[in-house]
């Protein structure tokens, strides 16, 4: 029987909440764990995330997903953007913590004791989030196997340069457009400033060249949001990394949020049953 832990509460690492869901079938088995991480303008119950950790959980795999505790939603409402003044204040250090928290709630969390293996917890990210169990990898040694989904290989790069520089920095806000809520959602100048003050815990070459464990990386060729020489430059860096290359896949695989669909997108389902092979193998 497949059993839900949805919308656990547990403290966040900078003063705000991180709302964790676990899926598994409750057998009294000892399982192995993944643990999934939204990427930018991302929340757990995004589009397929249900259905997939589901589908995950039927393959005697605990799928445990969350929102970061900054990323705009609220333990009230997990699947809007509701506090866009959070969503400014995010940066990815607030994300490696918050993923720490996870992992310790994972090990102590008792309607999981027996249910699961945690030799065997595994972290497993799309876009950003992608990146971010990378770099949570190289740095815990909690972590058995890592998989990446559409991720970047470089978050410093994508900073802005120049002017919009300048001016991100006088204004202390950039806005990005969100194109399916229609929202203008802050980013404040911190973000940047974290980003440069910890240049070395964000490298992700760094990170993947130092990963000892078995890495998988899922890109679509047609990716025009995390292009597919990112994924390529990122299998370059460790004889350990696997590169999986989903011919014609958009970044999101053709997900799409609200989902609606009994059965996964073609190209979906090749990442799924790619990382759930590589999970089992």
């Amino acid at each position: 029987m497949i059993q839900n832990l949805n919308n656990i509460v547990v403290d966040g690492s900078a003063g705000k909440p991180i709302l964790i869901d676990a899926t598994f079938k409750a057998n009294t088995e000892a399982k192995q764990v993944v643990v999934f991480c939204h990427g930018f303008k991302g929340f757990k119950d995004w589009g397929p995330f249900n259905k997939i950790a589901t589908h995950f959980a039927d393959n005697d795999i605990v799928f445990v997903k969350f929102n970061f505790s900054f990323n705009g939603t609220t333990t009230n409402d997990p699947i809007n953007f509701v506090d866009l003044k959070a969503f400014g204040n995010n940066n990815f250090c607030k994300e490696l913590d918050d993923l720490s928290l996870v992992l310790d709630w994972i090990e102590n969390y008792q309607e999981l004791k027996g249910e699961i293996d945690t030799s065997r917890i595994s972290l497993f990210g799309h876009s950003r989030g992608g990146s971010i169990a990378m770099l949570k990898t190289a740095e815990d040694s909690r972590i058995s196997k890592v998989i990446g989904w559409a991720s970047p290989s470089n978050f410093l790069d994508r900073l802005p340069k120049g002017e919009k520089l300048v001016k991100w920095k006088e204004m202390n806000v950039a806005y990005i457009y969100n194109g399916r809520t229609k929202q203008n959602m802050p980013m404040y100048f911190q973000f940047y400033e974290n980003c440069v003050g910890n240049a070395e815990r964000l490298n992700i070459e760094a990170a993947v060249t130092k990963i000892s464990v078995p890495h998988l990386v899922v890109h679509g060729s047609d990716d025009s949001t995390v292009l597919l020489t990112e994924a390529e430059k990122i299998k370059s860096w460790n004889k350990n990394t696997h590169l999986h290359i989903i011919d014609g896949a958009n970044h999101v695989l053709d997900g799409f949020h609200p989902y609606d669909l009994a059965k996964f997108p073609k190209d979906l389902q090749e990442a799924i049953d790619v990382t759930i092979k590589f999970l089992k193998g």
